[in-house]
This record gives structure tokens, C-alpha cells and sequence, in this order.
């Protein structure tokens, strides 16, 4: 069922396109990627698993997506997180299930983190990443562009960013960037509070798969299970890698433990 619900306030306020299955179990909540809305092959695939299993599912656009309001231009990390937390809040009373995609997986982490911290009774039962990009912005993005690209965000505000997924460049404001920098995770200890499984593909150009191990390097006392896809591209959305997704959201979200166990464990399949 589709629902809108409005987010911030003022010149900040924006309708966001909410798709909600009811069901059973904890609720797995879709965090989409960067550029990237609900219809997508992995939103639709976890839909269709829904269905058939009888979960509620529950997935979204962020401002500037799909069918949500606003400009893509006007986009940051502390807007799209807001949003992914009053979706929270408004259609969930228990612990979901949250399935992040590229940045949504770095949203997904911040989400995590926030609903601990909240102590509010919605903390995450478990996380299921699929090639994360905590972070991005600034080890994926800043460090990585040229002067010239950096001179364009520095003194016109925005670099427009060729695409291997669209005909169109990305605009990459220089917004999105200062604004990512008061999110970044990767400089220091990360605690969701729930375990973690991360699916990567090793053949993925836009976030190295030395990229996720790095991410778990920031989860210790989380218990972490990493996939490994040998020939996986950044997508993953083939169907031997949809299986791979289904399997691993179908097995997340034991019972809710308020602490992580001590010494968690790392699992890693390649």
C-alpha cells in the first residue's frame, strides 16, 4: 500500500513515497542506494519474498527519488537519514530488519546506531548490507577526484559526475560533501547492536571490496558475516546473487538482545 508522509519543516519540508506490505515477523525495511529508487530488481525481489512468506516489508524513496518530493540537488546524508528514521518511526512498532544497498547500506549503519541510542524499543534486529559504501562521499568520492572536480565543488558548488548507470552525470554538490563529513564511520568504532551481514562482489568498480573489509574492521563487538562474490559487480542484482540476498534476510533477526554478545565473531565465505 502506498502511503506519503512529510518530513522537516519550512523551505526543509518534503513528501516522502512510502510502500508498505503487511505481514509478520520483524519488519525488513529497504534503504535504497545513491540515484536509485524502490522499483528497483532488489526492492522488487524482497517485495515478491514478502509476499510469498507472509513478512512485512517496507520500502521508500528519498527526497530527490522515484516518486518521493524534492530535488536530488538538495540531497545530503543528514536529509536521506532523517527520512529513513521517520519512516521508521511512523510504520514500525518492533525491531526491523534493515537491508541497505551501496549508500544505503552507510545509512543504514547511521540508522542503526541512532535507534540504539534512542533506547526507544525500535532498535535494529539485524542488518544486511549489500555492498556498503560507508563514508563514500568523502573515501570514494573527495579523495578520489581530480582537481578540476574539486575545484567545481569548491567554487561553483557542484561537479556533475559521469554515470555508468544513466546517460545523465550525477550533480555532486558541495553540500552532499561538507554535509557528509559529520556521518563519517570509518574513523572509529561502530556499534549497531545487532548482527551484520555484508554481500559484496569482488569485481565491483565503485566500492572496492577492501572497502567493506575495512567496514568490518569498525564492527567488533557486532557479530559480522561477510559473503565475498568473486565475479559480483556493484549491482549484485543477478539471480544467483538475488538468492543470495533472500537467503540472508530470511535468516536475520533473531530475537532483539539490547547488548551484542562479547567477542563476536567473524564469518567470511567467498
Amino acid at each position: 500500500m502506498r502511503h506519503e508522509i512529510t518530513v522537516g519543516e519550512g523551505a526543509a519540508e518534503r513528501s516522502i513515497a512510502v510502500d508498505m506490505r503487511e505481514g509478520a515477523g520483524p519488519p525488513v525495511i529497504w534503504f535504497g542506494g545513491f540515484r536509485s529508487d524502490m522499483s528497483g530488481t532488489k526492492a522488487e525481489a524482497l517485495d515478491s519474498w514478502a509476499a510469498a512468506t507472509g513478512r512485512a516489508f517496507l520500502r521508500f524513496d528519498y527526497s530527490g527519488h522515484g516518486s518521493s518530493g524534492g530535488r536530488f540537488e538538495d540531497g545530503t546524508i543528514s536529509r536521506w537519514l532523517e527520512e529513513g528514521l521517520a519512516v521508521i518511526a511512523r510504520f514500525t512498532s518492533g525491531h526491523p530488519v534493515i537491508v541497505g544497498s551501496s549508500m544505503g547500506g552507510w545509512l543504514a549503519l547511521l540508522a542503526a546506531r541512532a535507534l540504539k541510542a534512542a533506547k526507544a524499543g525500535r532498535e535494529a534486529a539485524a542488518l544486511v548490507l549489500v555492498a556498503p559504501a560507508p563514508d563514500f562521499t568523502e573515501r570514494l568520492m573527495w579523495d578520489a577526484f581530480p582537481p578540476e572536480a574539486k575545484a567545481d565543488i569548491l567554487e561553483r558548488g557542484v561537479h556533475l559526475r559521469p554515470s555508468s548507470y544513466s546517460d545523465d552525470p550525477y550533480p555532486i554538490t558541495r553540500a552532499l560533501i561538507e554535509d557528509g563529513r559529520r556521518h563519517l564511520i570509518l574513523e572509529g568504532t561502530i556499534e549497531t547492536g545487532c548482527p551484520v551481514h555484508i554481500l559484496q562482489g569482488m569485481q565491483d568498480p565503485d566500492v572496492p571490496w577492501e572497502h567493506a573489509m575495512r567496514l568490518v574492521e569498525h564492527l567488533p563487538a557486532d557479530a559480522v558475516q561477510i559473503t565475498l562474490v568473486k565475479d559480483g559487480d556493484h549491482r549484485l542484482s543477478r539471480s544467483e546473487d538475488i538468492d543470495r540476498l533472500l537467503a540472508a534476510v530470511a535468516a536475520a533477526g533473531p530475537p532483539h538482545r539490547p547488548e551484542p554478545a562479547p567477542g563476536a565473531q567473524l564469518r567470511l565465505t567467498v
